[in-house]
Formats: C-alpha cells, sequence, structure tokens
C-alpha cells in the first residue's frame, strides 16, 4: 500500500514539475531577468551610494533577500495556479476519488511548488554571483530555510487556490499581501535601522524571520534570533499543512 501511495505522489510531483518546465521560459526566465533589474538598480546604482549595512556592501545584503524573494513568490504562484486550473477543469475531481489519501495529494502539489522554488532560486543565486562574491557562513542553515520557506508558500499557495473562485483571486493575495510583506521584510534594508516600534511592528511579519535566518546562512548575522526564527518557521508550516488537510479532507471549496 506504502509503494501505491509512493507512486501517486511520485505521478504528482512528476506532473507539477512537467508543467513548469515545459513553459521555462515564462516560469523560469522572467525570475532571472527581474533579479538582474534588482541588483543592476538597487545593487549597483543605489548600493553605490549607500554604502556598507550591517558591515558588508549593500549588493552583498541584499543577495540573500532578493533570493528568499523570488523563492516565495514562486512557490506560492506554482501550486496556487496548478491547483486551482485542476479544480477549473474538474480533473481534481477525478484525484479526489481515487484511493489516494489526502496528505499524498497535498505533497505532490506542495513539492511541486519546492521544486519550482529551489530551481528559481538557484537561478537567481547564479545571477546574483554576476554583481556579488557569495560566500556560506552556514551551508546546512541556507538549505533547510530555503526548504521551509518554499514549504511555507507552497502550503499558502494551495490554501489560496481551495477559496479561489475565479483566476482574478489567485492575483489577490500575492499583489495585497506577499508583495508587502516581501517589501517589508527586511529585503533592502536592516531592520536596526527602524524605530523601535516600527521594530515589534516587523516582528510580527514572519517574511522578516525567513530572510533574517537566510541572510545569517550567507553573511552570518541577523537582526532577530536564529533558533526562534526557524521555530516560527516550522509553526507556521505544521499550521499551513493542518489548514490545507481540514480543508481539503472535509471538500471544501472543492465541490460546486
Amino acid at each position: 500500500m506504502k509503494q501505491l501511495y509512493f507512486i501517486a505522489f511520485k505521478s504528482i510531483l512528476t506532473k507539477e514539475i512537467n508543467r513548469f518546465t515545459r513553459i521555462w521560459i515564462q516560469t523560469l526566465v522572467p525570475p532571472a531577468i527581474t533579479m538582474t533589474l534588482y541588483f543592476l538598480i538597487f545593487g549597483n546604482l543605489v548600493g553605490s551610494r549607500i554604502g556598507e549595512m550591517g558591515g558588508v556592501s549593500y549588493m552583498e545584503f541584499i543577495a540573500p533577500g532578493l533570493i528568499m524573494m523570488s523563492v516565495i513568490t514562486n512557490s506560492y504562484s506554482n501550486v496556487a495556479s496548478s491547483f486551482y486550473s485542476a479544480k477549473f477543469q474538474r480533473n481534481l475531481e477525478e484525484l479526489m476519488v481515487a484511493p489516494v489519501p489526502h496528505y499524498v495529494m497535498i505533497a505532490g502539489y506542495v513539492g511541486g511548488g519546492v521544486a519550482r522554488g529551489l530551481c528559481v532560486g538557484l537561478i537567481v543565486t547564479l545571477v546574483a554571483m554576476f554583481f556579488v562574491d557569495i560566500s556560506l557562513h552556514h551551508a546546512g542553515l541556507v538549505i533547510m530555510t530555503v526548504f521551509l520557506t518554499s514549504v511555507l508558500f507552497s502550503l499558502g499557495g494551495l490554501i489560496n487556490a481551495v477559496f479561489a473562485k475565479s483566476f482574478d483571486d489567485i492575483s489577490i493575495i500575492p499583489t495585497f499581501v506577499l508583495t508587502p510583506l516581501t517589501y517589508l521584510g527586511g529585503v533592502f534594508y536592516s531592520l536596526s535601522l527602524l524605530p523601535a516600534f516600527w521594530q515589534g511592528v516587523s516582528a510580527l511579519n514572519p517574511v522578516v524571520y525567513m530572510i533574517n535566518v537566510f541572510r545569517y546562512g550567507f553573511l552570518g548575522f541577523a537582526d532577530i534570533s536564529v533558533p526562534l526564527s526557524i521555530g516560527i518557521m516550522v509553526g507556521f508550516c505544521a499550521v499551513l499543512w493542518g489548514v490545507a488537510y481540514y480543508l481539503i479532507s472535509r471538500g471544501i471549496g472543492l465541490r460546486s
């Protein structure tokens, strides 16, 4: 039985990977172009006037945040668009009646989001190497952080797709939630530059913890406790997994 579950998981995962690699010009190339512009404008032109931040050049400071930003947006959008498309085209109904546990289905879709997030993260890292010397302070922490972040936002994309009633609903969360959270998550600045009140407000932003741990993995310093940040990421993943499992097991948003 476990072998059958693994085959089901592998089938969903393979379908999801083939989905974004088949149209790689639309899914993998645009993030590379966008991040190149970020490095040119914010890192090179603006960064040369800012100077150092946190004891390193501004280009080095923003590089981990830009990598993480691309991982977040692509992990989220991959699952949200794919799951909603399956729901819209009624393909999901076949999967729901198949003898496949709901957690296997969730793992397959989330795995596809993680795969795209990691691919884009690697591509953006290679782009960053043209602008700045990439050094790893703690490689294991970098890998763990990018994986947890990708899982978290893949689950978020799945939950968004469950509740979405149209393709327009899929773009609402990235536009009005993800974009503000990432831009205010410490990608372009250190939290130490903020007044005490706004530092407290920033502590409510989950993206802050992800970017800070990721930056610590590269540069060796962070504005927030690393163990606390890891605990928050694991907690968010567990909560979103539970929510996604509850919604799908009850068929909420899946049946018309």
